[in-house]
């Protein structure tokens, strides 16, 4: 299924948040892990030149995403700023704007983070401490491994397996936004999320 993308807003204060009336996807990651890269490849140029726009980095950037040829929303993502220039101590959020953690932990219609991790690095200390947090307030992941096109296919295989132990997870997708290796099953697990959070 191909979609249509328009950017929406950036929001800075809950208030500005769009109407929660279709499921969302949050796009978390640290700031060089390439999460405009993947939100390129999975929705458009067009889009991930709005996200990049200088003196949005604080903010939550939303895009409405609708199948080709209807008008009404399907899904809205929400991409969350990198979080590399905050030291996350007890809160994840101590030095992120107060309105991720609200938006995070609250928001009826998030239907799924994804968490976006470097396959070419080990596990930071960042990423542990986000995923631990997500668990904690009931919030359901999905971690995907970026850059997966710089590893060969051993490489590939035990960087993955260690990302699975550190960060305490059953799955973990492997993603190229220069090659799209795995977007395909992103888009599966997205859709998924969005089914059921549509049969609720």
């Amino acid at each position: 299924m191909r979609y249509t993308t328009q950017f929406m807003l950036s929001a800075m204060a809950a208030e500005q948040f769009p109407a929660p009336d279709v499921p969302e996807v949050a796009f978390l990651g640290r700031s060089n892990v390439g999460k405009s890269s993947l939100l390129n490849a999975l929705v458009g140029e067009k889009a991930a030149k709005v996200s990049q726009t200088p003196g949005r980095t604080r903010a939550i950037n939303f895009f409405q995403l609708s199948e080709e040829g209807k008008a009404k929303r399907k899904f809205i993502f929400a991409d969350l700023p990198g979080y590399g220039y905050a030291k996350i101590s007890k809160s994840i959020s101590a030095e992120w704007p107060k309105f991720i953690e609200p938006y995070l932990a609250e928001r009826e219609t998030l239907a799924l983070c994804i968490c976006l991790v470097d396959s070419n690095i080990s596990a930071q200390k960042g990423d542990i401490l986000l995923l631990d947090w997500l668990r904690s307030v009931g919030r359901e992941f999905a971690v995907v491994a970026t850059k997966a096109d710089r590893l060969s296919g051993n490489e590939r295989v035990r960087n993955l397996a260690a990302l699975k132990k550190a960060l305490g997870v059953e799955e973990l997708l492997a993603v190229s936004s220069k090659t799209g290796y795995g977007l395909k099953e992103l888009w599966t697990r997205i859709g998924e999320a969005g089914d059921e959070a549509s049969a609720e």
